[in-house]
């Protein structure tokens, strides 16, 4: 997929064109791109507009931490979401191929919510997330230098 896909698609790379994208790879660097700090900021960007946001990543832990769940039981697991906005983050993580929507054909109909493998993928960063923020708060509350 081409990177202009990518803007006309799913806009990962909001307004930059993929020549200008291109001219800052050079042709030999390796696929990770990791020295490129334009390629960086715009890798960090795509992850950012798949995780950002107040629920995204709360939502993914949640169905890290306790496997399968009813749409009831993420509602109560994630305090303070309401139910449509929980609808809406549900879509788009599901849309990114982070969780999956499972219909199941009981009365009346339940609907069970999973993380996926590709989902799984981000354990690490969810747990070095935690850790920071657990770190954070202890320096914040306690004065810690």
């Amino acid at each position: 997929m081409t990177t202009s896909t990518l803007i006309d698609k799913n806009n990962l790379l909001g307004h930059m064109t993929e020549t200008e994208v291109n001219a800052n790879v050079a042709p030999d660097a390796p696929e990770n791109h990791c020295d490129d700090p334009t390629h960086r900021m715009l890798s960090m960007r795509d992850a950012l507009d798949v995780l950002g946001g107040k629920w995204r990543l709360p939502i993914v832990g949640a169905l890290s931490f306790k496997g399968k769940m009813r749409f009831t039981d993420v509602l109560r697991t994630v305090p303070g979401i309401g139910a449509k906005m929980l609808s809406k983050e549900l879509q788009d993580l599901e849309t990114n191929q982070l969780v999956t929507r499972t219909v199941k054909q009981t009365k009346p109909i339940t609907v069970e919510y999973e993380i996926t493998e590709y989902g799984k993928t981000l354990t690490t960063l969810i747990c070095e997330i935690v850790t920071w923020g657990k770190n954070h708060r202890e320096k914040i509350m306690h004065g810690n230098q």
